[in-house]
């Protein structure tokens, strides 16, 4: 069976798809990633989607799943790489991707994703002072 990588990268887990993913592929993945996010405490989720050129409601509903779990989880999701026809397809859908952060590419996605948990950390910081 065809299993997308999941790279571990500090606080960050990395997904790269490089192909067309069917349904059972998609679910894996949603099943693989959030079992990491447990596993390894990640704080942040990068999905790389720019080799991916045509994209359904069941993907994007996805992609969704991924980001509410991972934020349950403690962990922000940042999707990159979207081609344009991906993006129109998703607003054409109505599926807006509530809680998935997007960027323009791996670098401007982990800098993003470095500035969520920055912002996030200080808030913790912030509470927890305030509470002395």
């Amino acid at each position: 069976m065809d299993k997308i990588p999941i790279l571990k990268m500090s606080d960050f887990l990395l997904v790269t798809i490089q192909v067309d993913l069917y349904d059972q592929l998609a679910e894996n993945l949603e099943s693989d990633l959030i079992n990491m996010v447990k596993k390894y405490n990640s704080h942040g989720v990068l999905i790389d989607i720019s080799a991916v050129s045509i994209i359904d409601s069941f993907m994007g509903r996805i992609l969704g799943n991924i980001a509410m779990m991972s934020k349950i989880l403690d962990a922000e999701t940042v999707v990159v790489g979207m081609q344009p026809a991906v993006a129109i397809t998703l607003i054409e859908l109505g599926l807006p991707l509530k809680g998935v952060h997007s960027a323009l590419n791996v670098e401007k996605g982990m800098a993003l994703l470095r500035s969520k948990i920055h912002n996030i950390e200080q808030d913790t910081l912030t509470d927890d002072s305030s509470t002395e």
